[in-house]
């Protein structure tokens, strides 16, 4: 049988529980660790989950748990300072997203775990969604042609309330060079670019229609296009309900969904052109009225759209454990970086 990695967390929020959970019942980890500024949460997390230890300083976990693989989960800006102590003292790292404040920083710890030999894996969660897989599949087995056009959507009610919106205690992730925002396109951009292949053309349009200093933006509205393909990407505070809508438009077909209220709806020639609109109707009726039951069953046992990081993370320890390739790869995470970083600076905003 072989013998679990020694896992250590840094940070209790609301991630962090996703994490946790995953680390408590996996086969191939040992929870030796969790690291929070805040003792009390740092005891709570460690008993709630099993962990061996709790720790408020992570280079004494680093030094006393000696995990062979650390989830920083902390504001964005620590990313790099804590992910470069973790590669040195001989640890993998699995970090929230984004992986770095900017491309530079990413590639500077990318260089670094490949000298320590260590591996470093950003949190892309959403592209293992049960929702986005079977899109996945419609696209690999032809059925919706070439894809020509992806867009991805995010609508969250931040200035309504939570964390963002607390001018008493602002959030780090506020300084980001395009604030909260910053922190979330992450999703949008790696959700569209396996159908993105070069970026040819990038405009991004930021506002701030709330106003006030506390926001930098609360408004994007991009596109990118590159080999002839179109990728829209949408942000907004006010277009409610609150929704994360993933769509794809090819020479055949369409497939959409919505990742906080999961369905898949398909449209592509189903029976001959003139029977293809009556069975798609039938089809994508019988398979929303399925999802709505789905997802009220999920609502009563407080299931989250995170059902996709489960996915990643056992990936990851599995692929550790065996010395396969991770389901990260670099080359998706140095694109992702690359293009937030085109999307923000000034020369493509308009």
């Amino acid at each position: 049988m072989t013998t679990p990695l020694k896992a250590g967390v840094i940070g209790t929020g609301v991630i962090s529980k996703e994490h946790l959970s995953f680390l408590a019942t996996c086969p191939h980890a040992e929870l030796v660790g969790v690291c929070d500024l805040s003792r009390a949460a740092a005891r709570y997390a460690a008993q709630r989950y099993g962990a061996t230890a709790a720790y408020t300083d992570f280079r004494q976990m680093l030094t006393a748990a000696k995990p062979d693989v650390v989830h920083i989960l902390t504001p964005p800006q620590s990313h790099k300072f804590i992910a470069t102590e973790c590669l040195k003292a001989g640890a993998h790292v699995i970090c929230e997203k984004p992986i770095a404040a900017n491309h530079q920083d990413f590639e500077e710890l990318w260089a670094l775990a490949q000298e320590c030999d260590r591996h470093l894996i950003e949190d892309q969660n959403y592209r293992f969604n049960t929702p986005i897989l079977a899109i996945q599949d419609l696209i690999s087995q032809g059925k919706l042609g070439e894809i020509k056009e992806v867009e991805v959507r995010m609508s969250l009610a931040l200035r309504a309330g939570g964390r963002f919106a607390d001018e008493n205690l602002p959030s780090p992730i506020h300084k980001m060079p395009a604030g909260v925002i910053h922190d979330l396109i992450t999703h949008l951009i790696y959700l569209a670019l396996p159908y993105l292949p070069s970026f040819d053309h990038i405009r991004a349009t930021w506002s701030n229609h709330g106003g006030g200093d506390l926001f930098k933006y609360d408004d994007l509205d991009a596109l990118v296009i590159g080999g002839g393909v179109h990728a829209h990407f949408r942000f907004s505070c006010y277009t409610m309900p609150e929704t994360f809508s993933f769509k794809v438009r090819g020479t055949e077909g369409y497939a959409e969904t919505d990742l906080f209220q999961p369905y898949i709806r398909a449209v592509y020639p189903r029976g001959g052109k003139q029977l293809s609109p009556l069975i798609n109707h039938w089809v994508n009726g019988v398979d929303l009225m399925k999802a709505s039951v789905r997802n009220f069953r999920n609502k009563i046992m407080q299931r989250t759209p995170y059902e996709g990081l489960k996915v990643l993370l056992d990936r990851t320890y599995t692929a550790l454990v065996q010395g396969t390739d991770l389901p990260i790869s670099y080359e998706e995470m140095e694109r992702t970086s690359r293009l937030i970083d085109a999307l923000v600076a000034e020369e493509n905003q308009g």
